[in-house]
């Protein structure tokens, strides 16, 4: 009895996540002109999706002209205009890829993409302002991750990049790998150089590639947050859960890693500590983590708490009122009042 009780606890979380995710993505995908809802729950159709939130920019001016260019080993360099809402998705048609995010033209973030876990992948990103971008006064600028370049490794970065750009993965590594050789303390080509290992599933060398990174710079957090992705495509999810932790103590105003967090605690069916950092990450970004308020609503229903999923409901209306779903979630805040 109690093995059939630990079963069914765990496919509740599963349900959880599946339910809450594909909310999520008809959300985002919506604004690109995407219906993932019309497709057939059979067809496994993948998307990667997500929302691009701009910080430090300012309201009065212009709203700067961003643009996600998604690559995967099906096509290449598709882009997409994001709009005020910082939604945008693609299809995939190939396993791995990138995305690729650009401000006024110029390349601001890049990020690799895995083939592991479920057919929909969200991916956010934070981008700062810099320069005359800001509003006045001007923020002071973090140098945490500031590395002067090594003239000895310049060319083979910019030969790296290029590989990238035509998706010669096993190029790029081969170059990567020159990088750290010349310059073993170069923890951004080591994070680098395991993501393109992760990407080609060759997940031992992520892990050791990760750590290099980490050993050269331990306070370097895109390194420590793809490690956690990486024990999330291994299903060790309380292992991260505790780099997410640590991560935030190192950026502990960033709602992402919170998000992050969050879902590791929903996967390691840990479901009070999940909403403790679903909740941290709204307060952090009330508008760009509403979608956390849709976890919570999924997971406090089919709890059988229909008033609580109720208020998340409410509150994730107050701030996302032209979700398409909208009247879905009315009827069931009126047939369960908080």
């Amino acid at each position: 009895m109690r093995q059939i009780l630990i079963v069914i606890i765990a496919l509740l979380f599963i349900q959880i996540l599946s339910e809450a995710s594909y909310a999520q993505i008809n959300d985002i995908c919506g604004d690109a002109g995407v219906s993932p809802g019309l497709d057939s729950p059979f067809a496994h159709i993948p998307y990667i999706y997500g929302r691009i939130t701009l910080k430090g920019f300012d309201p009065a001016a212009k709203f700067p002209n961003v643009v996600a260019i998604f690559s995967d080993g099906g096509q290449m360099g598709v882009r997409y205009s994001v709009g005020r809402s910082g939604n945008y998705c693609f299809k995939r048609s190939g396993n791995s890829g990138s995305v690729v995010i650009e401000v006024n033209g110029v390349e601001v973030a890049r990020r690799a993409l895995t083939s592991f876990g479920a057919s929909e992948q969200r991916e956010d990103f934070e981008i700062n302002a810099s320069g005359g971008q800001r509003p006045t006064p001007p923020a002071v600028v973090s140098t945490k991750y500031a590395r002067p370049p090594n003239k000895k490794t310049i060319q083979l970065y910019k030969k790296a990049m290029d590989a990238e750009h035509k998706n010669d993965r096993d190029g790029a590594i081969t170059l990567l790998n020159e990088i750290v050789t010349i310059d073993p303390t170069d923890y951004i080509a080591w994070e680098k150089l395991g993501s393109l290992y992760f990407q080609v599933n060759k997940l031992d060398d992520a892990d050791k590639a990760y750590r290099h990174s980490l050993e050269a710079n331990v306070e370097y957090t895109p390194a420590w947050i793809n490690v956690g992705k990486l024990r999330i495509a291994q299903k060790q999810f309380a292992a991260a859960a505790e780099i997410f932790k640590h991560a935030i103590e190192l950026e502990p105003q960033s709602s992402e890693n919170y998000r992050l967090l969050g879902e590791a605690y929903l996967r390691a069916q840990e479901g009070s500590l999940a909403v403790q950092a679903l909740d941290e990450a709204i307060k952090l970004d009330p508008i760009g983590q509403a979608e956390c308020h849709l976890l919570k609503a999924h997971l406090y229903e089919l709890a059988g708490a229909n008033k609580l999923a109720s208020h998340e409901y409410r509150l994730f209306l107050t701030k996302i009122p032209e979700y398409k779903e909208k009247a879905k979630l009315e009827e069931f805040i009126k047939q369960n009042p908080e």
